[in-house]
């Protein structure tokens, strides 16, 4: 493959400046000259394989994106990408539905990089029922479907907090990934209504901002965890995140228990 060695070195350098690094930084932390990291970045040198991987390592750089550099530098990319569903991932996927199906009677889930929905367990469905029927069709984005004026944005009833954490948490996901999918996403989530005012302090003494969602029933209160693979070495699970619902309160694990029942 003839690559010019300049591909690679612009993908270094936007890196090492999303990450705020100088090239000092950078260099000492990969054990190199701060010469020869000016050389690939302006593409008066090629990395090697190894470097290019040592580097992105450094950097903290995705694996989706780790396998474009070493495209860029021409060399075939290392890390798998396969659906949830591929053979090579049962043990990954029996571990995700474990831990979805261990939690109910609370609601679970399982998104994308992108905030798409992979998969969930039973509790999830009838809480988004009260969503437009567009909005729970083909590839569900949680994101679109939370904030969206005919998702369930109209029964949150900490709208403006829970709005800003969302927007919060997709901000830094859009640093750490530079996914232009993402600021796409942030742009259009921006341009919904928004309620009047600040978000008010955070409640459970400032540590958590918690979920209230408005049902016939009442108000439902939750807090949530996230929870990711440690160390993958494949692209599909190093971007999957598991996003636990715990009740906030008594009323809301009775609420739980009884939706469970119905099902």
């Amino acid at each position: 493959m003839s690559v010019s060695p300049s591909a690679v070195g612009a993908h270094i350098r936007d890196w090492r400046q999303r990450r705020r690094m100088s090239q000092l930084d950078l260099a000492c932390e990969a054990e190199i000259s701060t010469r020869h990291l000016s050389f690939m970045e302006t593409g008066r040198a090629q990395p090697s394989r190894d470097m290019v991987l040592r580097l992105a390592e450094q950097l903290g750089v995705p694996l989706r994106e780790r396998n474009a550099m070493l495209t860029a530098a021409g060399f075939a990319p290392i890390y798998p990408l396969r659906p949830l569903d591929d053979p090579g991932l049962t043990e990954a996927r029996a571990a995700v539905d474990l831990i979805l199906r261990g939690h109910e009677p609370s609601p679970a889930l399982a998104v994308d990089r992108g905030w798409n929905l992979v998969t969930a367990n039973r509790m999830v469905a009838p809480l988004m029922a009260a969503a437009a029927a567009h909005l729970r069709e083909g590839p569900i984005n949680v994101m679109r479907l939370t904030l969206h004026p005919e998702g369930l944005a109209p029964r949150i009833a900490n709208l403006a907090a829970w709005r800003a954490h969302l927007l919060e948490r997709l901000r830094r996901d859009l640093e750490a990934t530079g996914d232009r999918r993402l600021a796409e996403l942030m742009a259009e989530l921006r341009a919904y209504p928004a309620p009047v005012g600040r978000p008010p302090a955070p409640a459970f003494a400032g540590v958590a901002v918690p979920f209230q969602l408005t049902t016939p029933g009442g108000v439902l209160s939750f807090y949530s965890t996230t929870t990711v693979f440690g160390t993958p070495v494949d692209v599909t699970l190093s971007e999957l995140t598991l996003e636990s619902f715990f009740p906030a309160d008594e009323p809301t694990a009775a609420a739980l228990q009884a939706i469970a029942a119905a099902l």
